[in-house]
């Protein structure tokens, strides 16, 4: 009479697949807002190196897009990583690899941000 409904471990089987995918297109997107801007930034360094080959910041400023588009793209990855380990693997073994991974793309996003704006994170703007 009420075959529709599921049962409780039907529901949360469904549940924990939704919260699969939803962290497969949140990596997904991660991907794409890497790929795209780097080749947005190389197309634009190219046309522009070809019309002003006489500009110097150029290679400055392909730095600047390719690093930003990095970082983005890495907090992205940091948010897939965390839906999927608390969400559907909550083992002690994940957790730490959840743990390591945050660790190490920390560590690129400050190289990035060092690379980027000539300082660290933590510190404040030079007034110039």
């Amino acid at each position: 009479m009420f075959s529709y409904l599921l049962t409780a471990d039907e529901f949360g089987h469904r549940i924990l697949v939704w919260i699969d995918g939803a962290a497969v297109v949140i990596e997904v997107l991660a991907v794409l807002l890497i790929i795209a801007p780097i080749f947005y930034a190389v197309g634009h360094y190219l046309f522009q190196a070809a019309l002003h080959p006489e500009i110097e910041d150029l290679y400055k400023q392909l730095r600047v897009r390719l690093g930003k588009a990095l970082l983005l793209g890495l907090e992205i990855l940091v948010a897939a990583d965390i839906v999927r380990t608390v969400a559907l693997e909550a083992t002690l073994e994940s957790i730490l690899t959840l743990g390591l991974l945050i660790l190490v793309r920390t560590f690129l996003g400050w190289s990035l941000t060092v690379e980027i704006e000539g300082r660290w994170p933590w510190q404040r703007e030079q007034e110039g």
